[in-house]
C-alpha cells in the first residue's frame, strides 16, 4: 500500500498498475498480489471495497526497503495519517476502554 501524497512518490509509484505480476525471485517464478498504489481517499475507497480486508483483523504492509529508513517511515505515517482512519482504523490509545 502506497499512498501517493508528494512528487516523490508519484515519481517512484505513479506508473504502478495494481494488478497481479509475475516475477522471478533467486531463479523461482513467483506471484505478486495486487499493490494498492495512489492517492489516500482512492487508497481507503479501494481497501474498504475488498471483502478481505474488511473482514482482517490485521493487515500486513510491505514496505519498499531499497528505499531507505527515511522514505518508509514517512510511507507509514501517511497510512496511518491519511488511509488507516478512512478505513475505521483508530489508534489504540484513542479507544474506548
Amino acid at each position: 500500500m502506497v499512498p501517493v501524497v508528494s512528487d516523490l512518490d508519484r515519481q517512484y509509484f505513479g506508473g504502478d498498475s495494481g494488478e497481479d505480476q509475475v516475477g522471478v525471485l533467486e531463479g523461482v517464478r513467483a506471484r505478486f498480489g495486487k499493490s494498492y498504489v495512489g492517492e489516500p481517499d482512492q487508497l481507503a475507497e479501494e481497501l474498504a471495497k475488498d471483502a478481505a480486508v474488511r473482514e482482517a483483523d490485521s493487515l500486513l504492509i510491505t514496505v519498499p526497503n531499497m528505499l531507505g529508513v527515511d522514505y518508509n517511515a514517512r510511507l507509514l505515517q501517511n497510512v496511518v495519517e491519511h488511509v488507516a482512519p478512512a478505513i475505521g482504523w483508530v489508534h489504540p490509545d484513542r479507544r474506548p476502554a
